[in-house]
């Protein structure tokens, strides 16, 4: 018998329904139910501190108090929020040791990760070398550069000095502190980014690089028309990685100098942590830290937007 037509005869046939409870009919729903407990967890760590945040922003908070005996003030925390001038001095510094150290950190970072792609003798010695400022603990490292940055018996001082250069007061200076920090922030994350563009340029085709040889084309031509047109994703994935975390420094900032000298290295984290824990006032550090948020979601996206658009 013709095998079509037994399919065309079978096409017509009533089909028997599933039940629900049936093996097959719950297959389906394996999959959701497997991710549920993560999604819900999930969603308990990020919401609760979240709506939690924005319940002390209308409230004022008092130690021993409960959680729902908090007196509402309304909009007057966002409104003392905005109309102190240390806030927004506080934004303008994460916003500039932020800008500097990404600038620095992208520029050596993509430089360094394409010179470590070479395949020479001892490069893997040399990439862990490299790469461990990364994993050092950013308190650790914060405590070795306060000593490297010691205006009288400090390394720094002493090799401009055996240069004939003038010694500065790094950390006790309000117009040198976000230079010091921002150079111990490039020293610790320009290899970060370093590895991703290692990755990245691993992972590259060689064929381009073969048409570009056989067409004669130079070090710097490959370079700027070659590696850096088809890094440009990964380039955008490592600098938005590392903008996000950069916008939240803190650590950093409170081992080395806890804001001073005179608030000149006072970023976002640290004055609501002052205002927060030292001030107790929980309702103005909670309208500062979702002003951060917004940032970086700002930020995110605008990075976003212009991956969809250009990469």
């Amino acid at each position: 018998m013709n095998l079509s037509y037994l399919k065309s005869i079978d096409r017509w046939l009533p089909k028997k329904k599933e039940h629900k409870n049936s093996p097959r009919s719950l297959d389906r729903f394996a999959p959701m139910i497997m991710v549920l407990p993560s999604v819900v967890f999930t969603l308990l760590l990020i919401g609760f501190p979240l709506i939690y945040v924005i319940y002390l922003m209308f409230t004022k908070w008092s130690p021993g108090v409960s959680f729902w005996g908090l007196p509402f003030v309304g909009f007057d925390n966002i409104l003392l929020t905005f109309k102190d001038a240390l806030f927004w001095k506080a934004t303008w510094i994460t916003l500039k040791i932020s800008g500097i150290s990404l600038f620095f950190e992208l520029v050596l970072g993509v430089y360094l990760g394409i010179l470590l792609s070479k395949a020479v003798r001892g490069i893997k010695v040399l990439r862990i070398l490299f790469f461990f400022p990364a994993i050092i603990p950013s308190v650790a490292a914060g405590m070795v550069w306060v000593q490297l940055f010691e205006p009288s018996l400090g390394f720094v001082n002493y090799v401009l000095q055996t240069f004939n250069l003038p010694a500065g007061k790094w950390l006790n200076d309000p117009g040198s502190v976000i230079y010091a920090l921002s150079i111990v922030d490039i020293w610790q994350w320009t290899p970060f980014i370093a590895l991703i563009v290692l990755g990245g340029v691993q992972a590259l085709p060689e064929e381009p690089f073969e048409a570009a040889y056989i067409d004669g084309a130079n070090k710097a031509q490959t370079l700027f028309y070659i590696i850096l047109p088809m890094l440009k994703q990964t380039i955008l994935i490592a600098l938005m990685l590392r903008s996000v975390d950069m916008l939240r420094i803190f650590d950093t900032i409170y081992v080395m100098t806890q804001g001073g000298p005179i608030n000149s290295s006072t970023s976002l984290n640290i004055y609501a942590y002052q205002q927060g824990f030292l001030y107790t006032n929980m309702g103005q550090a909670s309208t500062m830290m979702l002003v951060l948020l917004f940032i970086v979601m700002g930020f995110s996206y605008l990075l976003t937007s212009w991956r969809k658009r250009y990469v």
